[in-house]
């Protein structure tokens, strides 16, 4: 079966969103992308900064509320139908529980064969980044470049500390079938 789904598994700065543009240029079918920064940039605002949606601690803690979890299930229910119907996704995510977050999207792509990537950077790489950004919560790179990985089990995985975006994107795409 072809894969339907890769699903980029990296902490916040890891480079993901880079490697997503450089697949969409190098895989041969076209594929829809879809992030958890989309998710939370489509939220209303209320929902940010409450304990029921989503809130960020001063050294980028993220606290997901069961409002924010109500609305990701709706989102990850439509993202696994779009697959179902045909359309190739490449899913930018943050596993804030590691494994156990990987397991949980593994429920929603049930049926679907995925491609599971790690994208690793360095902490210091990736607060790097983050301060170039400035769009983030200083801290949020550090504490997730290695939490995020915990107990998640990948079919191939990059580091873009040490690899530019476009060969990363090439060593996941070897995978797809």
């Amino acid at each position: 079966m072809a894969t339907q789904v890769i699903v980029l598994n990296g902490g916040s700065s890891s480079g993901k969103s880079a490697i997503v543009r450089c697949l969409q240029r190098v895989l041969p079918h076209p594929w829809i992308s879809f992030g958890v920064d989309d998710l939370i940039d489509r939220l209303p605002p209320a929902m940010l900064g409450s304990p029921a949606g989503l809130s960020f601690g001063r050294r980028g803690e993220v606290d997901v509320g069961e409002d924010f979890l109500a609305v990701q299930h709706a989102w990850l229910v439509g993202i696994a139908a779009m697959a179902g119907a045909g359309a190739r996704i490449v899913l930018d995510e943050v596993f804030l529980g590691g494994g156990a977050s990987q397991e949980r999207l593994r429920g929603y792509l049930t049926g679907l064969e995925v491609l599971w990537a790690g994208v690793r950077c360095a902490p210091a790489v990736a607060a790097g980044r983050e301060i170039a950004r400035g769009d983030r919560v200083i801290g949020m790179a550090a504490t997730q470049a290695e939490t995020v990985h915990e107990g998640v089990h990948y079919d191939v995985e990059v580091d873009t500390g040490r690899t530019e975006s476009l060969d990363c994107a090439r060593a996941i795409a070897a995978h797809v079938r």
